[in-house]
């Protein structure tokens, strides 16, 4: 299948997970009337970024995906829809904490849960007090739509893990999200950067990425949204603003992006006798 029509979700959130639920429920629905197969939702929608500040009593919010109230809601939901949901989610396994993604398919099933790598620590992200670095590494999901690469987050700042999906034959990125003002410098606006990050890993890999975001402000720090759908040659196809509610869709022609993909020769060229220096620690 070439043609796939996608979606990315935006909205604010209350401290309600039921109230939450309901809310993307009802943006995915309105992204599969639209045509939509695949519909990415903001990271950790189940409620407020608790990261902000590091209180043990967030710890009661993590559960096991098969167990957690937003991954059997979107369950059904993608079940019902036929859709396939990616659903972050604050996953507990038995004494560990991940800030994770269930590849949830359009029968409703769980492909598998990808355990965000790369967790962020600093002023108004304090990440590193609740989860672990992931220990699934980097994963793609085959499907008849394509083959699909999630990470979350921190994750989207990385091209190494843009590369990484990309050479395990991921064909597009999926980014949910949940960033905005830097409480240490009120005057620092990352939006512009985070947008061109990652329209920088779909040039260089030549990969189409799709991006969620939240807004709304919480506790005082406000994010800054900025969703979008950008194709294998960073292109904008659909976008939404700093504080739009909302569903933006877009059509990609996978194999337009493989044929441009193998003619500008990135991965015939690449060099891995030379990258040592990547993996080793500064």
């Amino acid at each position: 299948m070439s043609a796939l029509k996608v979606a990315a979700l935006q909205l604010a959130f209350s401290d309600d997970v039921q109230e939450n639920i309901a809310a993307v429920a009802d943006l995915v629905r309105e992204a599969a009337g639209k045509g939509a197969r695949l519909i990415l939702p903001p990271e950790l929608f189940e409620g407020h970024y608790f990261c902000r500040t590091q209180d043990e009593a967030h710890f009661a919010r993590a559960l096991p995906a098969d167990r957690h109230p937003a991954v059997l809601a979107m369950q059904r939901l993608a079940a019902e829809l036929n859709v396939y949901i990616p659903t972050s989610f604050f996953e507990a396994d038995g004494h560990h904490h991940y800030n994770s993604l269930a590849m949830i398919d359009d029968k409703g099933a769980i492909m598998g849960v990808y355990r965000k790598s790369h967790i962020p620590d600093g002023p108004g992200y304090s990440e590193k007090f609740y989860f672990r670095p992931g220990n699934t590494g980097f994963q793609t999901y085959r499907t008849p739509l394509g083959t699909l690469g999630p990470a979350v987050c921190w994750d989207q700042w990385y091209p190494e893990t843009a590369r990484s999906l990309t050479l395990q034959g991921a064909e597009i990125l999926l980014y949910p999200t949940a960033i905005g003002t830097e409480p240490h410098d009120p005057d620092l606006d990352t939006s512009r950067l985070w947008r061109r990050a990652m329209i920088g890993h779909a040039v260089s890999n030549v990969v189409p990425v799709v991006a969620a975001n939240r807004i709304g402000t919480e506790h005082g720090q406000r994010f800054y949204g900025h969703s979008f759908i950008c194709d294998e040659r960073g292109d904008i196809l659909a976008e939404l603003g700093a504080t739009e509610t909302g569903v933006i869709v877009a059509d990609l022609d996978l194999d337009q992006a493989r044929r441009h993909r193998a003619a500008f020769g990135f991965f015939r060229d690449r060099r891995p006798d030379l990258y040592g220096r990547i993996t080793q620690d500064i």
